[in-house]
C-alpha cells in the first residue's frame, strides 16, 4: 500500500525548513517555497495567514521535532549504544550528506536564529524551543545511558552546541575535519560522565 503523500501544508514547512537550510530566512520567499513544495501559491495565503514569518516559525519548530525525533533513531542504529556512539551517529549525519551532496546546507534553526535573532522576536522563541525539542529527547537518552540526570541536559546542550559549531565551521571550510574533531574530542568526555 503507497503511503499518503503529505498535503500541501505540510509539504510547505518540509520545503520552507529545506530552504532555509541552504540559503537563509531572508533569501528564501514564500513563491520559491510553494514551487519547491508543489504547492498552489494561493494556498500561502490560506495556510499562512501570518505571512512569511509563521511560515518560518513553523519550518524552524518542525527542523526542532525532527532533530529530537532522530534521537531514537541513532540509537536504534548503535551496536553498542553509548553517550560517545550517539553523538558520532549525530554528526554522522552531516558527514553523510556533505560527502554526498557538498556543504551546501546547514541546521535550519541555526539559519532561523542567526537571521531572526535580533529582528522577530517570535521567530527566536520558536527557535529557542526548537532546540529545546531536540535537547530534551538527547538528555533523555543520555539518562537512559548511564549518564545521571544531574548532568544529562547540561551534556545535551554541550553536544547540540559543539555539533552546530562544528557544522558551521565544516561549511566554512568545505571540510568534514570539524566534525570529526568534535566527534574525537568529545566522545571520551561524554562516556566519562556515566555513573
Amino acid at each position: 500500500m503507497a503511503e499518503a503523500r503529505p498535503g500541501p501544508r505540510e509539504r510547505m514547512v518540509f520545503s520552507a525548513a529545506q530552504l532555509i537550510r541552504r540559503q537563509g530566512v531572508a533569501a528564501t520567499g514564500m513563491r520559491e517555497v510553494a514551487a519547491h513544495a508543489d504547492a498552489p501559491r494561493g494556498s500561502l495565503q490560506h495556510y499562512f495567514p501570518g505571512g512569511k514569518e509563521q511560515l518560518v516559525n513553523e519550518a524552524v519548530q518542525w527542523a526542532g521535532r525532527y532533530a529530537g525525533k532522530r534521537i531514537a533513531r541513532f540509537l536504534a542504529g548503535l551496536d553498542e549504544p553509548t553517550p560517545s556512539g550517539l553523538f558520532a551517529a549525530m554528526a554522522a549525519q552531516w558527514t553523510d550528506e556533505y560527502a554526498a551532496d557538498g556543504f551546501a546546507a546547514g541546521c535550519p534553526v541555526a539559519a532561523a536564529t542567526v537571521d531572526c535573532a535580533t529582528s522577530a522576536d517570535a521567530t527566536r522563541r520558536a527557535a529557542a524551543a526548537a532546540f529545546t525539542a531536540w535537547r530534551a529527547p538527547l538528555a533523555a537518552a543520555l539518562t537512559d545511558l548511564g549518564v545521571p540526570a544531574g548532568r544529562a541536559e547540561s551534556l545535551a546542550t554541550l553536544m547540540i552546541s559543539t555539533l552546530e559549531g562544528a557544522i558551521l565551521l565544516a561549511r566554512a571550510e568545505q571540510d568534514t575535519a570539524p566534525l570529526t574533531t568534535a566527534v574525537r574530542e568529545l566522545g571520551p568526555l561524554l562516556d566519562a560522565a556515566r555513573s
